[in-house]
């Protein structure tokens, strides 16, 4: 918040810094959401393993779930528009989006997994998912709460 900046200024603008962050995150959770929608239609999908299968369907959860936490803060604003509780719905639209970014590294990563374990060995599989997955966590969560940690200090 800057000196000249009131409440009701400062939750406008992170009520739109939000919102345009998730603008990013989305397209990327809708096209996955798509492509894990067409894959039980096809015609490789028989030939899946057990393991391929448990870990597609758990995929599409993840993704499904956070297709719901990604464009709630939109649909609730929308809803709430005029009801000047935006402090509170941006506190839940935090949460939302934090959730939604967790849903989407683990949907990210089995999809990484389905892909790698197709074209490679399970072993394989599971070495480079572990890769993606560290890569997720440090970079989306891990940095921030790092840095935020330091901060503080």
């Amino acid at each position: 918040m800057t000196p000249d900046e009131s409440k009701e200024e400062r939750l406008n603008r992170e009520l739109i810094e939000l919102m345009n962050e998730l603008r990013v995150a989305l397209p990327g959770v809708q096209v996955l959401f798509a492509f894990l929608l067409i894959v039980p239609f096809s015609n490789g999908y028989a030939n899946m393993t057990e393991l391929q299968k448990d870990v597609f369907f758990i995929t599409f959860l993840c993704t499904a779930a956070a297709s719901a936490f990604l464009i709630a803060p939109s649909a609730q604003h929308r809803l709430r528009w005029r009801e000047y509780d935006k402090e509170k719905l941006l506190i839940v639209a935090n949460r939302q989006a934090i959730a939604g970014a967790v849903l989407l590294a683990l949907a990210m990563s089995g999809a990484t997994f389905l892909v790698t374990d197709v074209l490679f060995a399970a072993t394989s599989a599971a070495i480079i998912t572990g890769f993606v997955a560290a890569l997720f966590t440090w970079l989306w969560f891990g940095w921030p709460l790092w840095r935020e940690a330091r901060d503080d200090d």
